[in-house]
């Protein structure tokens, strides 16, 4: 597996807490992730089955990285989880910046690898003619 892979391998293991916060422990999730809001159980269990979802497709595309559209989905599932961070951490102000920066540093790291690795690990299929 590449290195990558184990990256993602990481950081969707770490995802997989937050998914068990979502459905079990809402208020550690509301601490560790939402400081200034009232999360109620069905936000606490949307929150679990989008990371859920994000951490399906980490696992998914680090043993897959040579499928285009799923690395694609993998990268842009990073992109859609940081711009919601940092809306509501600019906009609604129900995160505190010690929160942002943590899923600023796993987010970040991720989009940045796979951009530089965008076709590192693309099958090349050449024809003959």
């Amino acid at each position: 597996m590449k290195l990558l892979g184990w990256w993602l391998m990481l950081v969707g293991s770490l995802r997989m807490a937050s998914v068990w916060f979502g459905f079990f422990d809402i208020w550690a999730l509301r601490l560790a992730v939402f400081s200034n809001t009232t999360m109620t159980e069905i936000h606490g269990r949307t929150f679990g089955v989008w990371t859920l979802l994000t951490c399906t497709l980490c696992f998914l595309c680090a043993f897959n990285l040579d499928n285009k559209l799923l690395y694609l989905a993998t990268f842009l599932s990073f992109i859609y989880a940081l711009g919601h961070f940092l809306t509501e951490y600019l906009i609604y102000e129900t995160m505190a910046i010690a929160n942002l920066t943590t899923v600023s540093i796993f987010a970040g790291t991720s989009i940045i690898w796979m951009l530089l690795q965008w076709n590192a690990h693309q099958q090349i299929n050449m024809k003959r003619s």
